[in-house]
C-alpha cells in the first residue's frame, strides 16, 4: 500500500499504476563527504521480493476478479497482493468519484484480507505500508476489526501477521513554520483531505466506535500509541524513519521547508515511529529517487523483520556521565551488516535524531538506554560465512549548553568523547545461539581478515530462548564513564 496522492489529479495519476508505485526502483544513491550522488541499481522492492522469496502476483487483469472466480484454497499463500483503495475515488473510472474515506480504506482492506485468507488458506497477511497507508492500517487493526469482530472475540492478529510501514505519520503531521495556525487552517478546511493527518480526525478513525467520546480527543490522547485493546503486539511491528529532508521534492521543495529539518520532508522523526514498536533510522526522505521505498536501505530492514530469523538488541548500560549544568551528552550510533553496501540504521546528530543522555543517580546507573533493535537472517549470510556479523558504531560526545545556546570555546568538531565499533557474530551451536564481540579498536586486524575464536561469550540471560551478555566498554571509556559501563546484547529466535 503505497502513500498520500492528495486530490483528484494525483488520484488520477496513482490508479494509473498496477502497483501503485511498488515497482518503482531506482538508480541513485547518496554517498561522499558532499553528498554527490552515484549510481546504484535498486530493482523495485515488488520485484526483489519475487525474485528473492519467490513470491507471484496474481494479476490476470484484475486480481479482485481473479480472486473471486478462485476456489478456496487454491491459490498459492506466498502471493502479493496490492491494496488498490483509490479507484473508486479516480475520475478515470466513473464520472461521479467517490470522495476518499480512510475509515472505508481500512474496511475494504479488511475485506480483501478475508477473501486472500478464504483464497489462499493463509492464517494472516503481512501488511507493507508507505505514508498514510500505515494510517490505513493502523485503523484497519484499531478500529475496523474491533467495530466488526469485537463481539466475536476475533483480534487483529486474526488478520494480520506482521506490520511494516515507510515514513508513516504515527504522530499525524507537523511544521516547524506557522506556529500551529497552518495545521488549524488544514484541519478546519480539510484541502484535498489533509485533515486525515490532524488529530481530531486521526481520532476518529483509530478509535473503535464503543470507545469514542463525542467531544473530540482527550487531552491526553496520542495519535502515535497504540493501546492494548487493539490486540495486537508492538513486537510484529515495524516503523522506517526517515531522516533526509533535502532530498523531498514535493512541492518544489516547500513541503521540506515547512515540516523542517528534522523530518523526511514530509513527516517530522518523532511523529514517524509508534513508541515500543521496532524502529529503525535510515538517511533517506519521504519519497523520490532518494526516498525509503525504492531504497536498499528499506528493502533490507523489510526483509530481515519479515523473515529473519534471529532479533539482536544493544543497549548502553552502566552509563554515569560527568554531571555539570552546563553539560550535554549524546549518542549516535550506526549499524551495519556484513555483505550489505548500506547501513541498517543510523542515528546521528548530524541527521537531527541523537541519543540524548541524562545524567543519572547511582540507584539507576544499569537502566539501559536503547542503542538499537535489528534482526538477522541466517540464509542471507554472505556465502562461506560461519557467523552472522554486525558492526554497531558508538559515538559518545558531550557539548556545552547554556539557555539553550551551544557553546564551543572548548569544543572540536567532529570529535567525540568516546568512539568504537564493536564487532558482533552471532551463530547456532548445537540448535543454541552462541555470541563473540570485540571492539574494533582491539582487534588489531583487517575486519575482513578477522574471525573470532575462543569460547562465545558467557550466557547470561535468565530465560531459557533468550541469550544475552553484557561487552564492557574500553578501559578507557571506563575511566570516566563509569566503571560498569558497557553495551548489553541480546539475542533470541524469531517464530515464523
Amino acid at each position: 500500500m503505497r502513500g498520500y496522492a492528495g486530490g483528484t489529479s494525483g488520484i488520477d495519476k496513482q490508479v494509473d499504476d498496477p502497483f501503485y508505485g511498488f515497482n518503482a526502483g531506482s538508480t541513485h544513491v547518496r554517498v561522499g563527504g558532499k553528498g554527490d550522488p552515484v549510481f546504484y541499481q535498486f530493482e523495485s522492492p515488488l520485484l526483489r521480493l519475487m525474485v528473492d522469496r519467490g513470491y507471484e502476483l496474481f494479476v490476470k487483469g484484475s486480481q479482485a476478479d481473479y480472486l473471486e472466480r478462485q476456489t478456496d484454497g487454491s491459490v498459492p499463500s506466498s502471493s502479493i497482493w496490492i491494496h488498490r483503495f483509490y479507484d473508486v475515488s479516480a475520475s478515470t473510472w466513473s464520472e461521479k468519484p467517490e470522495d476518499f474515506s480512510l475509515e472505508r480504506a481500512a474496511q475494504d482492506l479488511l475485506a480483501l484480507i478475508e477473501k486472500i485468507k478464504r483464497k489462499t488458506g493463509a492464517r494472516a497477511v503481512d501488511l507493507v505500508a508507505h505514508s498514510m497507508r500505515g494510517l490505513i492500517c493502523r485503523c484497519l487493526i484499531q478500529k475496523a476489526i474491533p467495530d466488526s469482530y469485537g463481539a466475536d472475540g476475533k483480534h487483529a492478529t486474526d488478520f494480520v501477521n506482521r506490520l511494516f510501514t515507510y515514513g508513516a505519520p504515527h504522530g499525524g503531521i507537523e511544521f516547524a513554520v506557522g506556529f500551529g495556525l497552518i495545521e488549524r487552517l488544514r484541519d478546519a478546511f480539510g484541502v484535498a483531505g489533509a485533515d486525515i493527518f490532524g488529530p481530531r480526525r486521526m481520532y476518529e478513525y483509530l478509535t473503535p466506535a464503543a470507545e469514542r467520546g463525542q467531544d473530540g480527543p482527550p487531552d491526553n490522547w496520542r495519535p502515535r500509541d497504540m493501546p492494548d485493546e487493539s490486540n495486537f503486539p508492538l513486537e510484529q511491528m515495524f516503523c522506517l524513519i526517515g531522516t533526509n529532508p533535502e532530498d523531498y521534492g514535493a512541492a518544489l521543495g516547500m513541503s521540506s521547508k515547512a515540516v523542517g529539518a528534522k523530518s523526511d520532508g514530509l513527516v517530522q522523526i518523532e511523529d514517524a515511529y509508534v513508541p515500543g514498536a521496532n524502529h529503525a533510522f535510515v538517511h533517506r526522505s519521504h519519497s523520490g529517487r532518494y526516498g525509503l521505498v525504492n531504497s536498499e536501505e528499506g528493502y533490507q530492514n523489510l526483509t530481515r523483520f519479515l523473515y529473519g530469523d534471529v532479533k539482536v538488541t544493544a543497549d548502553l548500560i552502566g552509563l554515569r556521565v560527568p554531571v555539570a549544568k552546563d553539560l550535554v551528552w549524546q549518542g549516535e550510533v550506526s549499524l551495519s551488516v556484513r555483505g550489505l553496501p548500506m547501513l541498517l540504521h543510523e542515528q546521528t546528530a548530524a541527521h537531527y535524531c541523537p541519543i540524548q543522555f541524562s545524567p543519572r543517580g547511582e540507584d539507576d546507573a544499569d537502566r539501559p538506554e536503547p542503542l538499537v533493535t535489528m534482526f538477522l537472517s541466517s540464509s542471507a549470510r554472505p556465502e562461506g560465512a560461519a557467523t552472522m556479523r554486525y558492526a554497531l558504531h558508538l559515538r559518545i560526545l558531550s557539548l556545552r549548553q547554556e539557555g539553550g545556546v551551544f557553546h564551543f570555546f572548548d569544543h572540536l568538531e567532529q570529535s567525540s568523547d568516546f568512539d568504537d565499533i564493536l564487532v558482533v557474530d552471532v551463530a547456532d551451536r548445537q540448535g543454541s545461539l552462541a555470541a563473540w564481540a570485540s571492539w574494533n579498536s582491539q582487534i588489531g586486524q583487517a575486519l575482513r581478515d578477522y574471525e573470532p575464536h575462543g569460547d562465545p561469550l558467557n550466557d547470561e540471560a535468565r530465560q531459557a530462548d533468550t541469550w544475552q551478555a553484557r561487552v564492557p566498554l574500553p578501559e578507557a571509556a571506563r575511566s570516566f564513564l563509569g566503571e560498569d559501563v558497557g553495551v548489553l546484547l541480546t539475542a533470541a529466535p524469531r517464530a515464523s
